[in-house]
């Protein structure tokens, strides 16, 4: 059973403008991913990080959406000093704060896979990915890979 951690950005693509393809597919895959959570075939790990970045959305609607999304989270890592160490760690190596902090408890909290939609994050994972100890990919890069195995 994957363990798998979604960030916001993850989260708001169901509810982002749907014009464009990329986004539409994303959106879905994003979907697809939490019906697999709901049918527990894959485990969703969650963090204090992301219910306050969700708690941040302006978009009172929106924010509620996502809310609702995440009220699956099948289990929540709470902010320890060890997750604030290897987050200032990935902070040095050019991660941003939010990005950072979300790494480092998709590790404490065993996550295989660290799935987002933010190009530059996915970038920057790539550039180092030899110091992180998660994955990180696109939820629909991901997706297809999973359902070809």
């Amino acid at each position: 059973m994957p363990t798998i951690y979604l960030d916001a950005c993850c989260l708001n693509r169901p509810f982002d403008d749907q014009s464009q393809d990329r986004i539409r597919l994303e959106a879905e895959a994003v979907l697809l991913i939490l019906s697999h959570v709901q049918s527990d075939e894959w485990r969703w790990v969650g963090s204090d990080v992301l219910n306050l970045e969700i708690e941040q959305i302006p978009d009172l609607e929106k924010r509620a959406g996502v809310a609702l999304l995440a009220s699956s989270v099948q289990k929540t890592i709470s902010i320890e000093p060890s997750i604030e160490a290897r987050a200032r760690e990935l902070n040095k190596i050019g991660f941003r704060a939010f990005d950072a902090q979300h790494l480092a408890s998709a590790q404490s909290g065993g996550a295989e896979i660290f799935l987002t939609t933010d190009d530059q994050l996915l970038r920057q994972a790539e550039r180092v990915s030899d110091k992180l100890k998660v994955r990180v990919a696109n939820p629909l890069a991901w997706i297809k890979e999973m359902t070809e195995k």
